[in-house]
């Protein structure tokens, strides 16, 4: 699977998690006309995700957001009540969009070393056509309140928990020699956040998302080869 493969089949653009939320939260926007209220929730998004990427969503203010989408304070409010619900709005949305994405990606795939493959891949890709988000929600979990800052973690911790589930079902069968799945699946996580965070460093040395995937999966088999290793020459010790 590579990117252009990834894109054909989920549909993640901005529109697409947009009408998402007004069909979740219809209840509690104003606008009823779905093309309507999904055409402002669009440039609220881009909109908020271009500045907070500037200057950072905390020094933001609504009057930028106003100047910056074309919409006026009314028009916003419309949407939401203030910056905390813009923020919760968009966090929501993007965890529900990894998890959704990630389930449909790994459904039915029983064997361990396919499942660790599509994990990797289908997070890397998803943080490419998703980026800007992925960036602002590394970049501004600093500076959430202490329930967004909870939730952010737990969300961290659930991408963390597919992979640690994949390793330990991998050890179990004989495919994976791996320690600390946990460690290890912390290690995963955190090679794919170098990734959306510092595309500019791989773009400069032309290096593609798929080129990366690759790497990352090597660089997992090569460790667990290793352990293969060590466990080899313990025992004939």
């Amino acid at each position: 699977m590579n990117l252009k493969s990834f894109e054909t089949q989920v549909a993640v653009s901005t529109e697409d998690i947009c009408r998402e939320i007004f069909r979740n939260r219809s209840g509690s926007i104003r606008i009823k006309k779905e093309r309507v209220a999904v055409g402002n929730l669009v440039k609220i998004f881009k909109a908020t995700l271009k500045l907070a990427n500037n200057k950072g969503f905390h020094a933001m203010s609504l009057r930028d957001l106003c100047a910056e989408s074309g919409m006026s304070m009314g028009g916003l409010y419309a949407y939401f009540k203030n910056k905390e619900e813009l923020l919760t709005l968009i966090q929501e949305q993007g965890r529900a969009i990894v998890a959704r994405v990630m389930g449909d990606q790994l459904s039915g795939i029983d064997d361990a070393d396919r499942a660790l493959d599509v994990a990797v891949r289908s997070h890397l890709y998803l943080s490419e056509v998703l980026q800007p988000w992925f960036f602002f929600s590394y970049m501004e979990t600093r500076f959430f309140n202490a329930a967004e800052g909870r939730r952010a973690i737990d969300g961290e911790l659930q991408t963390e928990g597919i992979f640690s589930d994949i390793l330990q079902k991998g050890i179990a069968g004989g495919q994976f020699a791996i320690g600390d799945p946990l460690l290890v699946a912390a290690a995963i996580k955190a090679l794919l956040q170098d990734w959306y965070l510092k595309r500019w460093k791989y773009r400069r040395r032309k290096i593609s998302v798929e080129a990366y995937a690759d790497f990352v999966l090597s660089l997992i088999s090569a460790y667990g080869a290793g352990k293969h290793a060590k466990g080899a020459n313990h025992g004939v010790a």
